[in-house]
């Protein structure tokens, strides 16, 4: 695994940031920037928001081919909708739902079962735009995945997303069996707020009892909701708005206007019936973390997100929790998502695939298959 386990939120160095953003990163971030709603700014309506990213161009990339994909429903919190989700597996299993084909010669497995929440900030994206990803996931770990759609804000405002990824973990826990999954290898996993509800439906089920979670894959995790104000010169990263020293638009499509925004449409409401940003359930970097399950952290030096999630993986081992860490200094919020385009995301998404693959009995794997690993 190619990964930086650091000592502490800087690493060994002390070194968190490149110089610059990799040059090979600036034309998509440019893309980005130009296809992305400006938030906060002239886009202040989420479902205009959703439409400007509907709107986006379609990845020229083929997805990643697994055994079969089912769009199914599942129980929500008690007195909430139904939770959809889309099922991933690395073997087909027949009819009409079995849309690829498993590679030639290679026998079912047990194998881990991750629960995947995608990122957006709480209030945008979906199931289509994360489904590479968890096609990525599925084929390079074997594992199922199982994607959640859990309502968004401003809609469905804190604490909805919560009360659906825990719905949702708990289901997958018990459908195991159904998914082939091996027992004892149950994975939360997301990025950015979805990272934010993986580790919080590990703090739920430690609290209730259950179900036992195996490993958490953290990838640029929203942690910490407070809003903070710095002096001039001196912003840092976080959910309240502020970036790393050094990053801005240009390096980083996600901005401190964009961080507002989200945590307006999740805690707008919460916070002004007087709920406390420092709950554990929107910053979990404030929580007793004793007895969560072991961690994989996925980090980039350009990500307003960079310091609080760097700060998440030191508390965790403080609190005797084992954490890897794949730190990448000059890659930006979001980067995971291209690794057609970025050996950093590549070499990303290795780490986060081996460490899947190792949830199971410790289960070495391979690395990324039909790629580079960077």
């Amino acid at each position: 695994m190619r990964s930086d386990p650091g000592s502490g939120p800087e690493g060994p160095s002390g070194e968190v940031r490149a110089p610059e953003v990799a040059p090979e990163a600036r034309p998509l971030l440019d893309a980005l920037a130009a296809f992305f709603p400006d938030l906060g700014g002239a886009v202040t309506d989420a479902a205009e928001a959703r439409r400007v990213l509907a709107a986006a161009p379609a990845s020229p990339f083929p997805s990643p081919q697994v055994g079969s994909v089912v769009d199914r429903v599942i129980p929500g919190p008690v007195g909430a909708p139904e939770v959809p989700v889309r099922v991933y597996l690395p073997e087909a299993t027949g009819g009409p739902e079995a849309v690829d084909e498993p590679e030639a010669g290679v026998p079912p497995r047990p194998r881990p079962t991750v629960v995947f929440f995608h990122g957006g900030g709480w209030s945008l994206c979906d199931l289509d735009i994360y489904d590479a990803t968890a096609r990525g996931l599925c084929r390079g770990a074997r594992a199922a995945v199982v994607s959640v759609d859990y309502r968004l804000a401003p809609e469905h405002p804190f604490p909805a997303a919560v009360e659906d990824a825990y719905a949702a973990v708990v289901w997958a826990a018990d459908h195991r069996g159904e998914l082939g999954g091996a027992e004892g290898s149950l994975v939360v996993a997301g990025d950015s707020a979805g990272g934010n509800l993986a580790t919080v439906s590990a703090l739920t089920a430690r609290d209730h009892d259950g179900p036992d979670i195996a490993l958490q894959v953290l990838i640029y995790p929203s942690v910490d909701a407070r809003e903070r104000t710095r002096p001039a010169g001196d912003e840092g990263p976080g959910a309240g708005g502020s970036e790393a020293p050094g990053t801005g638009a240009r390096d980083s499509f996600l901005t401190p206007a964009h961080c507002r925004w989200f945590r307006e449409q999740y805690l707008g409401a919460y916070l002004r019936a007087g709920g406390d940003p420092a709950d554990p359930r929107v910053s979990p970097l404030l929580a007793d973390l004793t007895g969560l399950p072991p961690a994989h952290v996925v980090t980039a030096g350009f990500d307003p997100l960079r310091d609080e999630g760097r700060a998440y993986a030191a508390r965790l081992r403080d609190a005797g929790v084992a954490v890897t860490e794949g730190h990448f200094p000059a890659m930006f919020h979001g980067f995971l998502g291209f690794p057609p385009l970025l050996a950093d995301a590549r070499a990303a998404q290795e780490t986060v695939i081996d460490a899947i693959a190792s949830a199971v009995n410790g289960r070495k794997n391979g690395g990324l298959e039909g790629g580079e690993a960077g």
